[in-house]
């Protein structure tokens, strides 16, 4: 395939298709660290004329990791929906943007495609798409799921209560949970990432934060985010647990760099069906983010887009309850300032709603980046006027474990006021019924933890 193009009296060629795709990626550093972006302006939009013209079809017969060399590969082009890729296969990739953005192309359209797509397809169409575009895009696609509540409906945003600590104490979490629950926090599930990985702290946890679901009566689920093996022990010992979490990557390699592979995660999912107690059908949490199967040096000279793409068309095997993109955690090396971050958010979001996956973000950044809590302001109301799922609740939105900003207690809180969302509807009735809401908006008591206390 001959890919080159003549822009303002310069030709530009790529070598394939990888190439191509590298170069038609926004500027991000971790493609730069790679030495695989495009070396100007000019170069990024000529590879973006000539992607345009590119069919699908192309894309699926030339995976960036062989379909013969890696696992991931062969998973998700053996679950495509042939039917509906037969459909659009001789589609441009530029065809297809239009497709997706126009009037007459509703989200049930759009959903019902979704199942054709490889993620360098999807990768590919959202190389051609502006931030606007992207939130536009992504507004129209609902993906719902449900397993001790349902998420995604029209008009809802969540909130995962992460009430992370440095030490794993039992009593610090509890009342950063009673805090976050006053605030209407832990819809979307309360989520530990633990300082210690071991059977016996993971299942601590578990136990402790079931224990306030049951006493409370909350319609929610807990999870705390240990390695997939040592939450697969703790369920098989009898620890209760709603959810089942583990990172994923777009490579074989990066699987192996986190330590599991497909067969490992399809253990997980039948075991999670199993033994967790919420009522299901969708059991697993994942979580993603651009630049980690290059920081594994997994990324087989692809861009990280196209990487992060794959994450979400291998996530659907597993049936997510949800999946958040940690946007800004792995650092500026990769994505390098608030520029970068805003728009990779936009990205993934889009372009998990277009594999079919239930979409949230972690809004965040790290200390040695460029950016700052207005910047985190400006993607999470993007996002949010985008139809993101869920985004965190973290304590003034400053982790204590993990060193790094994020979204806090306070802020989804004033999205839903600002933009007219709600908590997921199960919740909201719960709060009702405590008095931590009345007439859509939270009462006199939010943000008290003592709350808890005095019932």
């Amino acid at each position: 395939m001959l890919l080159r193009t003549k822009l303002f009296g310069h030709t530009y060629e790529f070598a394939d298709l990888k190439d191509l795709l590298a170069k038609a990626n926004e500027e991000k550093s971790g493609d730069l660290q790679a030495g695989i972006a495009a070396r100007s302006a000019a170069e990024r939009v000529a590879a973006r004329h000539v992607l345009a013209e590119v069919p699908l079809s192309a894309l699926r017969e030339n995976p960036v990791v062989p379909y013969d060399q890696d696992e991931v590969t062969r998973a998700i082009d053996d679950a495509i929906n042939e039917t509906i890729y037969n459909e659009i296969k001789g589609w441009s990739v530029g065809d297809f943007r239009e497709w997706i953005l126009s009037n007459k192309t509703s989200g049930a359209d759009i959903a019902r495609v979704g199942r054709a797509l490889t993620g360098e397809m999807i990768a590919a169409v959202t190389k051609l798409m502006g931030n606007l575009d992207l939130v536009v895009a992504a507004r129209k696609i609902r993906v719902v799921t449900h397993s001790g509540n349902t998420m995604g409906l029209e008009g809802t945003l969540a909130s995962r209560l992460q009430p992370n600590h440095p030490t794993d104490s039992v009593d610090g979490i509890r009342a950063a949970v009673y805090e976050g629950l006053s605030f209407g926090s832990g819809d979307s599930v309360i989520g530990i990432n633990p300082s210690d990985d071991s059977v016996g702290s993971v299942s601590r946890l578990l136990e402790m934060t079931y224990d306030i679901i049951q006493r409370w009566e909350i319609p929610t689920q807990n999870c705390v985010l240990a390695h997939v093996t040592t939450q697969m022990e703790a369920l098989k010992r009898g620890a209760p647990s709603g959810l089942i979490f583990q990172s994923i990557a777009g490579s074989q390699k990066a699987m192996e760099s986190f330590g599991i592979s497909i067969d490992l995660m399809d253990e997980a999912y039948d075991l999670a069906k199993k033994y967790c107690f919420t009522a299901g059908p969708n059991y697993m949490y994942f979580e993603t983010g651009q630049g980690s199967a290059l920081s594994a040096d997994a990324h087989n000279g692809a861009d990280q887009l196209v990487l992060e793409a794959r994450n979400y068309a291998i996530a659907r095997r597993w049936n997510p309850y949800q999946v958040n993109t940690v946007v800004g955690f792995i650092g500026p090396e990769y994505l390098y300032d608030s520029v970068q971050i805003i728009r990779a958010g936009l990205e993934d979001h889009f372009m998990g709603k277009l594999a079919g996956i239930s979409m949230g973000c972690d809004v965040c950044y790290t200390n040695h980046a460029k950016a700052d809590q207005n910047s985190n302001d400006n993607l999470a109301v993007l996002l949010a006027s985008a139809g993101v799922n869920f985004i965190m609740g973290i304590p003034m939105g400053d982790d204590a474990m993990l060193s790094y900003q994020t979204t806090s207690y306070h802020d989804a809180p004033a999205l839903r006021q600002a933009l007219g969302l709600r908590p997921l509807p199960e919740f909201e009735s719960w709060m009702e019924e405590v008095g931590l809401w009345k007439d859509g908006q939270l009462t006199d008591c939010a943000g008290d933890a003592s709350f808890f206390l005095k019932r």
